[in-house]
């Protein structure tokens, strides 16, 4: 027996690899047997978004980087400005097709390895005892044992490549608190880069490694500050970068990916609607992982943060299990500002639970030692976490989760639990019944999420590529697709994702699709008849009137049978028709000479005419209404919606100063109301509005004193009581 112990420990660094191997290889090899099994044979992925990534890969392996599809132009509509170029190595190697999923898959596999090899260090170096090399083993299973997180560690996503990014930034901090040197200091600030330009919510996680490097022993002041610079400026100047070049070439400094999926870019919402929807985002981030990823019996969903806390609870594992802790609050805290972490099967929380799984690992080694003597405040603290975990369980159905147990009755259970932890003989079998329970409650999850997996890979073939290669069949110029991924992937044809991920030049898709499908129409307007879609692929209850409105026929249905990830049973390809477009632009009552108009609705007309309205107002609609001119014809137009009281602003330029002039406008009144409009702060009157079914233009004379400059600014209140909308604003003269 004991030259088996000094065999193992002779050999144990190559036996933690062989086990960290042999436990990746094993979740991979069930997940992606299950894919296969339901895809017949055929490489997929359990997202769309996947495919996204892809069509960044391609792009760039094709010498067109930052580009979701060769000739669109640069796109921020990729988050993950590092992993498109890490599969476009795979798509240079000859991973081509489906076949980078496999090279994914690959990159997936070696980058968790990564992690699980470096995440030991926690242990290893906190622990001095012979006994943590054999506790360490812990990790991997503990790691890999929660179904969702192996779900998208194996989905194609940037996931496992953020967490092998950060193994290299752990490894480099622990190269620092060997040598404290500022090279070791730059060097863990390279990994700091590498991880924002994976994922920029990472800017929290490189920074628990900044303020941990610089409150490390013997340093002076000054060279606690220039540590924390080296580590945090790479990572700064990433972002700060991105952030100019998305200004440059797209006109917004934010990535479409925040445009479009964070509340705090939404126009419509107050203050108050915002802090609400990012509290619910937080609060089911964490309770759907709680309550329903890591146990089927939510009496037992407090064994994996209890561990993690109790890491903290121990002095040897208190500073690396700190950071943790920080690392995945901040990363929760940031995520939650994600609409999107509500979906997905939570992915964008991954990380975090990747980590709190590290955690409760490293709680668990440390608590198997018998000089451990967990702290009665920390412990105490970390087990009341627990039981107001298991109080809220008892919750009345369908209401909000909260913390129901009374404090002290939380903290009595605690110290009770602790006094028992700092006795030896009852830590090591309580420990090993967590860890053996917390497993048995994993057990249906996982299976459940290996047939999830599997029936997702099978839904994005059957729907999205199968849709993708019809389309490579009709050979469309460009087509219209509400999922950036697949569809563009396998047709290899040019895309507009309507959106706004993929991007388009430099109009700004993103935004437009936050305001309303009327302001993506008024883009889509401005794109020259060439480049116009002529094929839609789309989900048609996505999108209202678009069907309807700009298609001529439906070339074919393609549908999920058995859906359990795509947005809609049937995906329907149309054949589109815009002929309706620019027939809006042209005022139909006379205006004298046009100087300037606004098209309300488009984003770019309203930019450049420094256009703002009330909040809570501006809400976006279209109309397509017989012409005033030729009622066989038909005009379409979008415009914004003045709430009753609500006034609006802008700018019109290229004016004759002290020459009369004519106010025109467009609007479409579905019910009553009054509108006053006023220039230069002259007050040119009101008009009454009467419900009309049809296109109804005024026109307004404008004194030759309201024209005092060659620019404007015009002011439109509605005296109410019903809304106003308005198309179209024109001034002549």
């Amino acid at each position: 027996m004991a030259a088996l112990r000094q065999l193992f420990f002779r050999h144990e660094r190559a036996l933690y690899l062989i086990w960290a191997a042999f436990c990746t290889l094993a979740s991979a090899r069930q997940f992606y047997g299950y894919m296969m099994m339901q895809t017949g044979g055929e490489w997929s992925a359990p997202l769309d978004d996947v495919f996204i990534h892809f069509d960044y890969a391609r792009a760039a392996a094709e010498g067109h980087p930052f580009e979701w599809f060769s000739g669109n132009g640069y796109s921020s509509g990729n988050t993950s400005l590092l992993y498109p170029f890490v599969l476009a190595l795979g798509w240079l190697l000859g991973f081509r097709d489906a076949f980078l999923m496999k090279w994914a898959a690959i990159v997936a596999m070696t980058c968790t390895f990564g992690a699980l090899w470096v995440a030991r260090g926690f242990v290893i170096r906190a622990l001095p005892e012979r006994s943590a090399r054999v506790t360490s083993f812990l990790i991997p299973p503990m790691f890999l044992a929660l179904g969702a997180l192996d779900w998208s560690l194996w989905s194609g996503m940037e996931v496992a490549f953020l967490l092998g990014i950060w193994a290299l930034a752990l490894a480099a901090y622990f190269h620092f608190e060997n040598t404290r040197t500022p090279g070791a200091a730059w060097w863990l600030g390279v990994t700091g880069f590498l991880l924002v330009v994976t994922r920029p919510e990472a800017a929290t996680t490189i920074a628990g490694f900044g303020a941990l490097a610089a409150i490390a022993p013997r340093l002076r002041m000054r060279e606690r500050i220039f540590t924390l610079l080296r580590v945090g400026s790479p990572a700064a100047i990433a972002l700060i970068a991105q952030s100019l070049a998305n200004r440059a070439l797209t006109g917004e400094a934010s990535a479409a990916g925040a445009i479009v999926k964070l509340a705090i870019n939404n126009p419509f919402l107050s203050s108050e609607e915002k802090l609400a929807d990012y509290t619910q985002n937080l609060r089911y981030a964490i309770f759907r992982n709680l309550e329903y990823h890591f146990t089927d019996w939510a009496f037992v969903d407090c064994i994996v943060p209890v561990l993690a806390l109790l890491a903290i609870a121990v002095k040897e594992t208190r500073k690396y299990a700190l950071l943790l802790v920080w690392q995945i609050c901040s990363w929760m805290a940031v995520v939650a500002l994600n609409g999107q972490v509500r979906w997905q099967n939570e992915r964008y929380t991954m990380p975090a639970v990747a980590w709190l799984l590290v955690c409760a690992a490293l709680g668990a080694c440390a608590l198997f030692r018998k000089k451990a003597r967990p702290s009665f405040v920390v412990g105490a603290f970390a087990v009341a976490i627990g039981a107001q975990l298991v109080a809220v369980v008892f919750r009345a159905p369908y209401t909000i989760p909260t913390f129901r147990l009374a404090w002290t009755y939380a903290l009595g259970v605690g110290l009770a639990v602790t006094l028992m932890l700092r006795a030896w003989p009852l830590r090591a079998p309580m420990v090993a019944a967590a860890l053996l329970v917390a497993n048995d409650h994993q057990i249906a999850k996982l299976r459940d999420q290996k047939w999830f997996f599997g029936r997702a890979c099978r839904n994005i073939r059957d729907q999205h590529i199968r849709a993708g290669n019809v389309l490579a069949e009709l050979r469309p110029r460009r087509v219209l697709v509400g999922d950036a991924g697949a569809l563009v992937y396998a047709s290899n044809r040019p895309g507009l994702d309507i959106i706004g991920l993929g991007g388009y030049h430099d109009l700004p898709f993103a935004r437009a699709g936050v305001n309303g499908l009327a302001a993506s129409i008024e883009l889509i307007e401005r794109m020259p008849d060439k480049d116009r879609p002529d094929l839609f692929a789309i989900y048609p209850s996505w999108w209202g009137t678009l069907p309807t409105w700009f298609a001529s026929d439906v070339v074919m249905r393609v549908p999920a049978p058995g859906n359990v990830i795509c947005g809609g049973y049937e995906d329907v390809i149309y054949r589109a028709d815009w002929h309706v477009l620019g027939t809006g632009d042209r005022a139909r009552v006379p205006i004298g000479r046009e100087r300037d108009a606004i098209d309300f609705a488009d984003l770019v007309s309203e930019r450049e005419h420094a256009y703002t309205y009330s909040r809570g107002s501006g809400w976006t609609d279209m109309k397509i209404l017989p012409d005033l001119e030729d009622v066989r014809q038909d005009v379409f137009d979008g415009g914004r919606i003045l709430y009753a009281h609500a006034t609006e602003r802008f700018v019109l330029k290229n004016l004759e100063p002290h020459r009369p002039a004519t106010f025109a406008f467009r609007t479409a009144p579905a019910g009553g109301t009054t509108m006053r409009v006023r220039i230069q702060g002259h007050d040119l009157g009101s008009i009454t509005l009467a419900p009309k079914d049809g296109w109804d233009e005024r026109t307004m004379h404008v004194t030759p004193d309201a024209i005092d400059a060659p620019e404007v600014t015009v002011e439109i209140d509605n005296d109410g009581p019903g809304e106003l909308p308005l198309f179209h604003a024109w001034l002549g003269q």
